[in-house]
């Protein structure tokens, strides 16, 4: 498994978790963002090693190669001598570091496409997770949105309930029953122990307005009558 593919395997496993334990999406997201970040740093510690081993097979390639023109010179050397033997032996050397410097130079170039491919995936990865943290506010204002219409709609479920304004409705004849009570009861209580003198004084003045009507008419009706012989 390459070093993408186990980063790639923890943040999923990782953000499986955090999406099964969650309450709150807010933190959730930033709780996802962190675990992100943390293993873009380990992807970038693995990827600077990857980058180190390129370097060290390259290092040791050009040594190869330095040995390889070193050898060369020395040959050359001999021959220029007369010292047939002696340069025999330095191109020997010579094509023995040719065949290490092969080597090297076949590991370092697949080390190095390697090491190009990491790269590559360790900016793509950087730029997901830096998309991740646009895509976070978006996502909270889209939570907060959803809250807030979810709120709206259970008080307005609320106000379209009848039973509370029949409720209402109900404690508003209550009160206006109890008011009526307690008005009969205040006259039923001045009735009974009201002041009797103010009633029978009432009742004297009326009988009183009574009798001078009667004495009027009676004046009227005698005047009207035809002189008696």
């Amino acid at each position: 498994m390459g070093i993408m593919d186990r980063v790639a395997t923890v943040i999923k496993s990782n953000l499986n978790h955090l999406i099964n334990k969650a309450e709150d999406p807010e933190k959730m997201l930033d709780q996802i963002l962190i675990q992100m970040r943390q293993q873009l740093v380990e992807a970038q510690r693995e990827v600077a090693v990857a980058i180190a081993d390129e370097k060290r097979l390259g290092a040791q390639l050009a040594a190869e190669l330095e040995q390889v023109r070193e050898w060369e010179r020395r040959a050359t050397i001999a021959v220029q001598k007369g010292e047939d033997d002696l340069a025999r032996e330095a191109l020997r050397r010579k094509s023995d570091h040719e065949q290490i410097a092969i080597g090297y130079k076949t590991q370092w170039d697949a080390q190095k496409s390697s090491t190009e491919n990491l790269k590559n995936a360790l900016r793509a990865l950087s730029q997901k997770i830096d998309e991740a943290g646009r895509k976070k506010n978006l996502l909270v204002a889209r939570q907060k949105r959803a809250e807030a219409q979810k709120h709206i709609h259970e008080v307005m479920t609320g106000l379209t309930d009848t039973s509370a304004f029949e409720s209402f409705d109900r404690m508003a004849a209550k009160v206006e029953h109890i008011e009526a009570q307690a008005s009969a009861a205040a006259e039923l209580s001045q009735e009974l122990s009201g002041d009797t003198m103010e009633q029978r004084f009432r009742a004297l003045e009326s009988s009183t307005d009574v009798e001078q009507e009667l004495h009027a008419l009676k004046a009227k009706v005698q005047k009207e009558l035809p002189p008696s012989r």
